[in-house]
């Protein structure tokens, strides 16, 4: 198993099973919660040890990742290949680049973390732990698959086997309109998929005429997309960002995504926009812009408008929700529309801040929506006007959500603002109306989260969830003569503070959150190589001046 070897993998050859193993290992450990279904315990410590195990594996997977090699133009590494369906050349082709790797190691760091918040929570009736958390890893399994598959048919097959999972997440452990929210979620997702299928067919008939043989293989198609015209490159373009601009979600294909953050469980909510959703704007970079060039460019103006108006729109309706999981889902929205913007500006500065910016929204966005779930496992509702003065009573907690929403409206010194700001960046040499456009969103960024802090956090104690809460603790409401802010720090308060559980799974996404808001050097190393080599196959000037990209 070496990383350094950058001879190309003959197809049905082999090569390093260090792939295969991180997507067997959750898909075995999915398998292993059936027979535990009754032993509820047993089951969480099964699933809790197979998410710490593929967290070490991915571990071990950045360390072997070469960036010496990617520089040196290995394109993928720990490749793996073997023949799967000879008459459609189709393969079981694996490897990864810093991209893939970025993402996947993303989904690893989660998994466990939302293993951990969901393990006291209350399941749906008839509804087993064993289920659920079967669910979380099949969905990682699928997610591994579509982030490191390098034969197109295969990711397409991963792209629609994760709709199972979440729809299952979804429509059984959600909440009360969660089989309206994952139908939804499922048809939007399938008929991007089928719109895909076909210009993934169109794709095999043009490679068995420019290559003389059908083929699915990343590696040629790419090098025989400078010599399909520009008319074909259009058509296959569209069917493949159809299907993107659904997952991504773009305005105005995100219109399932509010109904599904919201209703989905919280940790189904996390690894739905934190990372499931990242498949669309990774697909933007790994498939539209490498195989259809003269396209991506000729359309690109179309994708900005898209992209400016869904930062706008979104944040414009970010204010106006009422539940909490559909703020947090409109918020996302236009953070898609900020990395959408650094994929079509067409510029490395541009594409490392949308690389770096899937990751640091997966972190920012899984924070909030944790701080959502602790909420509402305290006062029951998810009504935003049901809170208020938290603060107050739970300090901690308010500080978590303080830093959580920071990260969101992109503060300087927290992940997301080096990400946001090497978008803008990247994106004003070669688009600069799009950009001081979409810079509007930072302003509403600001509104939208520091009206949601207020609205839950700050001011005297209120709201309807949070005064029950506390007379269900004996505090009593306003009117009553204990102190309620008082009250709740007494043992037994019915709207305790963060419990020692919570602040295990908050723990870790406030150090990445920190650490990289102050030194995202090595994530930046690691993309660096694949975002110039995706620059050299779109086959652009650089408008980044000399020195690259900076640290």
């Amino acid at each position: 198993m070496t990383p350094l070897d950058t001879a190309p993998i003959v197809p049905g050859s082999g090569g390093d099973p260090f792939l295969i193993v991180l997507l067997l290992v959750p898909v075995v450990g999915a398998l292993v919660m059936y027979p535990l279904r009754a032993n509820t315990g047993l089951a969480k410590s099964v699933a809790m040890a197979t998410a710490l195990l593929e967290l070490v594996l991915v571990v071990v997977a950045w360390a072997l990742y070469s960036i010496p090699a990617a520089q040196a133009g290995a394109r993928f590494q720990l490749e793996f290949s073997m023949s799967w369906i000879p008459a459609f050349g189709t393969h079981i082709a694996f490897g990864v680049d810093g991209i893939a790797l970025a993402l996947i190691g993303l989904t690893a760091f989660l998994v466990p973390g939302l293993m951990l918040f969901a393990w006291a929570e209350k399941l749906p009736e008839g509804r087993s732990a064993a289920g659920y958390f079967a669910l979380l890893l099949a969905t990682q399994a699928t997610l591994v698959g579509v982030f490191a598959a390098t034969d197109v048919f295969l990711f397409y097959v991963f792209f629609e086997a994760m709709l199972v999972p979440m729809y299952f997440l979804i429509g059984r452990f959600g909440g009360p309109r969660r089989q309206y929210a994952a139908v939804k979620f499922f048809l939007y997702s399938l008929l991007g998929g089928l719109v895909m299928l076909a210009s993934l067919i169109g794709l095999f008939v043009v490679s068995e005429q420019q290559l003389g043989q059908g083929t699915f293989t990343w590696a040629d198609l790419q090098a025989m997309a400078s010599s399909v015209p520009e008319s074909t490159q259009i058509w296959l373009f569209l069917g493949f960002f159809v299907a993107f601009a659904i997952k991504a979600p773009l305005v105005p294909f995100h219109t399932w995504l509010p109904d599904a953050g919201a209703e989905a469980p919280i940790v189904g909510a996390v690894l739905l926009v934190g990372v499931l959703d990242k498949v669309g704007t990774y697909g933007f970079l790994r498939y539209l812009l490498p195989l259809f060039p003269q396209a991506s460019q000729a359309l690109a103006p179309l994708v900005l408008v898209l992209a400016v108006a869904g930062i706008v729109y979104a944040a414009l309706l970010a204010v106006a929700q009422t539940e909490m999981g559909r703020f947090v889902a409109y918020t996302s929205v236009a953070h898609f529309g900020f990395i959408a913007l650094g994929v079509f500006a067409f510029s490395s500065q541009a594409f490392a801040g949308a690389t770096l910016y899937m990751v640091n929204h997966g972190l920012s966005t899984g924070m909030l929506f944790v701080m959502v779930g602790v909420l509402i496992s305290r006062g029951g509702s998810r009504l935003i006007a049901d809170y208020g003065g938290v603060a107050k009573l739970a300090p901690v907690m308010a500080g978590c959500l303080l830093l959580a929403g920071m990260s969101s409206l992109a503060l300087p010194g927290t992940n997301s603002f080096v990400s946001e700001f090497l978008v803008l960046v990247g994106s004003f040499p070669n688009r600069p109306v799009f950009t001081v456009i979409a810079t509007i969103g930072i302003i509403f960024a600001a509104l939208y989260v520091l009206w949601f802090y207020q609205r839950t956090m700050q001011g005297p104690v209120r709201g309807t969830a949070v005064i029950a809460a506390l007379e269900r603790g004996g505090a009593g409401g306003p009117g009553s003569m204990i102190d309620p802010a008082v009250h709740a720090r007494r043992k037994g308060s019915g709207f305790p503070d963060l419990t020692g559980r919570e602040i295990g799974v908050l723990a870790p996404l406030i150090v990445a959150i920190v650490v990289l808001g102050f030194y995202p050097g090595p994530v930046l190393d690691l993309i660096n190589p694949s975002v110039t080599a995706t620059m050299t196959e779109l086959g652009l000037p650089d408008p980044v001046v000399a020195g690259g990209i900076s640290r």
